[in-house]
């Protein structure tokens, strides 16, 4: 049960967003601009950072609704953002995304600079000053997100294909129309 009173029927993030479309203005803006804005990252390699967080940080409505957007933009679909929410060490990754998801993770841990050698090794792997500067951006923006949805405890969607569905209109229509 929520924290909060929530007006309507709707789960996580998007009931939230929708009692309060004063501060679900710049949230979505910035989600957007993140997640779909310019970037050396595809779309669907920035849900994947977005999800592993989310998974990382115990926040169901997220990871399994940004890891649905993620598989609909990636080649290895929901097999490859399966594989990376068990071992993105073994998942069949670039050495540059699985070096970016060791960034993502340090940044998801705490709030202190990412150790030098896990810039070394995203360096090592092709990752350009834009590519960390996304990266952990995403990775610190997903700790906001996450803890808003987990925090208020916010309800899981009990519809069945609810994420399938959330993950389309996502890649379709991104964030700024997607509450």
């Amino acid at each position: 049960m929520p924290h909060i009173k929530i007006t309507n029927d709707l789960p996580g993030i998007r009931g939230l967003m929708t009692d309060r479309p004063d501060t679900a203005a710049p949230l979505n803006a910035l989600a957007d601009a993140l997640l779909r804005g310019p970037s050396p990252l595809t779309r669907g390699e920035r849900e994947l950072i977005a999800t592993y967080v989310s998974e990382h940080n115990a926040t169901r409505f997220c990871a399994d609704t940004h890891g649905a957007a993620a598989a609909a933009q990636l080649a290895g679909g929901s097999s490859l953002v399966e594989a990376v929410r068990h071992d993105p060490d073994t998942a069949p990754l670039t050495p540059l995304l699985r070096a970016l998801l060791r960034v993502a993770a340090e940044v998801r841990a705490r709030a202190v600079p990412v150790s030098d050698e896990a810039i070394a090794a995203a360096r090592a792997a092709g990752a350009t000053d834009t590519h960390l500067h996304d990266t952990v951006l995403i990775a610190a923006a997903f700790c906001m997100y996450n803890r808003y949805v987990s925090c208020l405890a916010t309800a899981l969607p009990t519809e069945p294909g609810y994420y399938e569905e959330a993950g389309r209109r996502i890649t379709a229509h991104g964030y700024t129309t997607a509450v």
